[in-house]
């Protein structure tokens, strides 16, 4: 079903396993503490589910998306949203930028030990003044013989205190999309510090600001050409916001799953929140509309597992997914009443970790506007 093997669905047995017992006693501990261990990191990667999708050359395993889907649907099982970000932001988003465009002398020494879990990563683009609108980063590195001197800020930066390398998009050109470069800056370069964030929700997942004064980083860091660090983030953001897109549809799943127990669990007037017609139809709405997300979901992974052109179809997907968590979390919380915005229950923590979903990875209204061009709606389409 939907792509998947018998291979696929022994890598979930045995990631489902792993959850159960590694992760999913210790998730609400880690939202305590504001990060996953490092220790996690070390357990993920001794079991080989931190390179799925990377050379074998440098320890990965090379295989396909829907690996990423399972990992991501398993590690959702453990009901803090936090954990798949944070492993997600090492797996999927800072490392494989660094297979795409690297050296050889840096996959190996960042590639390597990042797929055994030894050193944690992080991806470092957006900044205070530059979100959605990449192209604006003001974050510069200055080439001063056999280095980079980098200056400036970035924000919201998964794994920004814990992490021990940040794969990060830089200005070495002029203004625009056509002047940015990305440079791996070690963690313990003189001149980078860390702030952690207080979130309202995710809280399992490290969040930081960096700034950078005067960081004196190798060229041999840089990724790629210089200036040509735009594109790898662009293409880097189609994985990116599909993982968004399973993050979303894994939560809703297992939002649905814990109203509906709560609804025939609750007793009201002598009966149970399911044997009155108004929960049932809701609920039924809302399995309806979580079907729909995972068919758009599953589109978007199939054509991009296959190589095809598919930026509307995972705009489409990361766009609708998330608008209808938001929507989901909000009936599955009214049916657990006053709990709902209780931080020990599950429905309340799931509840309030879906809000970012709409603006991570790009925004709703930026996908609108890439699905709008997309599909012939762009004024520029019109005067032709």
């Amino acid at each position: 079903m939907h792509g998947f093997t018998d291979d696929h669905e022994q890598f979930r047995h045995s990631l489902r396993s792993f959850v159960e017992r590694e992760v999913t006693p210790y998730a609400l501990q880690w939202e305590h503490e504001g990060q996953v261990p490092r220790e996690l990191f070390q357990k993920l990667g001794a079991l080989g589910f931190l390179g799925v999708r990377l050379s074998p050359d440098y320890g990965g395993a090379g295989l396909d998306f829907r690996y990423t889907t399972v990992l991501v649907q398993e590690l959702m099982q453990c009901g803090s949203v936090g954990v798949p970000v944070a492993v997600m932001a090492h797996v999927e988003f800072c490392t494989k930028t660094i297979e795409l465009a690297g050296s050889d002398e840096l996959k190996n020494a960042y590639l390597r030990p990042a797929i055994a879990g030894d050193i944690i990563g992080a991806l470092g683009v957006t900044e205070p003044g530059a979100g959605s609108d990449v192209a604006s980063i003001r974050t510069k590195a200055v080439r001063d013989g056999d280095d980079y001197v980098i200056n400036g800020a970035k924000t919201f930066i998964t794994n920004g205190t814990i992490s021990d390398f940040v794969t990060t998009a830089v200005r070495t050109g002029g203004p625009g999309h056509s002047g940015i470069s990305l440079i791996v800056v070690p963690a313990d370069t003189p001149g980078l510090t860390r702030k952690r964030l207080k979130k309202i929700g995710t809280h399992s997942s490290d969040t930081a600001e960096l700034f950078f004064d005067d960081c004196r980083v190798p060229a041999r860091n840089l990724l790629g050409p210089e200036n040509n660090g735009f594109k790898a983030i662009m293409q880097g953001f189609e994985g990116e916001r599909l993982v968004l897109s399973i993050i979303a549809c894994a939560q809703m799943r297992l939002m649905w799953n814990t109203a509906r127990q709560h609804g025939h669990d609750r007793k009201a007037f002598n009966q149970s929140l399911l044997d009155f017609q108004v929960w049932r139809h809701r609920l039924a709405d809302a399995i309806t509309s979580i079907e729909a997300a995972e068919a758009l979901m599953y589109r978007g992974i199939d054509l991009y597992v296959r190589g095809e052109p598919c930026n509307a179809e995972i705009s489409m997907s990361k766009l609708f997914c998330t608008e209808t968590a938001v929507s989901v979390a909000r009936e599955c919380a009214q049916i657990h009443g006053g709990m709902s915005h209780m931080e020990e229950c599950l429905m309340a923590r799931l509840y309030r970790d879906c809000l970012a979903f709409t603006i991570g990875a790009g925004t709703s209204e930026v996908l609108r506007e890439i699905i709008a061009g997309a599909s012939g709606l762009s004024p520029e389409r019109k005067r032709s």
